[in-house]
């Protein structure tokens, strides 16, 4: 697969303009084209929306082209959107062990794992749970140290250490501690801030921020 056509297309699918991914595709002669037919078909289903699809078809690319980087981000993307955290996790793994310079990979990382963190349905314990929540931190600031100018970086960073903060925190809890929720509120409203400094007057991040703090200056 040309990397160079893969990697464009890579950076327009995360920010969601799948109409230029379309023209990207498009513009992909027979020669530039992926040599793989289940890496072509689930390219295919992936501009067209259909994540299902996508991620049975690169599934089926595997182990042939597992080595690929850009493959194994498209199947850990189709993976998040159709709400297979945990396999989007071992996808975008890999893609960091393959690349480490792809900080969309380190960002749907970290997504993942703070989805699986706070889900109620989920037998986790909070130890997990905290795991996760730690790992999706260290996922967000590695990203932050490849591209310090995206502000959902920073945004999905403060979630993370405000949910931290939330598990930590909570009264009554084998795992209550109420010196590190407050480190982790803090560094959640840092954060918020820090998005507000980006992208001066978001309503939601200001409900945020006075959330974070409410949270914070109620720990018992």
């Amino acid at each position: 697969m040309k990397r160079n056509k893969m990697n464009m297309f890579n950076r327009v699918v995360t920010g969601a303009t799948l109409c230029f991914a379309v023209l990207v595709a498009q513009a992909q002669t027979t020669e530039t084209a992926p040599s793989n037919p289940n890496v072509r078909l689930g390219q295919k289903a992936l501009i067209d929306g259909d994540f299902k699809a996508a991620a049975t078809h690169l599934q089926k690319a595997l182990p042939a082209e597992s080595g690929d980087p850009d493959v194994m981000y498209m199947l850990g993307y189709s993976q998040y959107q159709i709400g297979e955290y945990k396999k989007a996790l071992e996808s975008f793994g890999k893609v960091v062990q393959l690349l480490p310079e792809h900080e969309s990979a380190y960002y749907y990382r970290g997504k993942a794992a703070n989805i699986l963190a706070v889900q109620t349905d989920m037998k986790v314990s909070s130890s997990n749970r905290e795991k996760m929540l730690n790992a999706a931190i260290l996922d967000y600031t590695k990203a932050i140290e490849l591209n310090a100018t995206d502000s959902k970086y920073y945004q999905n960073r403060g979630i993370a250490y405000r949910d931290l903060g939330i598990l930590r925190g909570t009264s009554g809890t084998a795992n209550y501690d109420k010196v590190i929720a407050t480190e982790a509120y803090d560094k959640s409203i840092a954060d918020f801030e820090q998005v507000l400094a980006m992208t001066p007057g978001k309503k939601d991040i200001q409900t945020e921020i006075k959330k974070a703090k409410v949270y914070r200056d109620n720990l018992k």
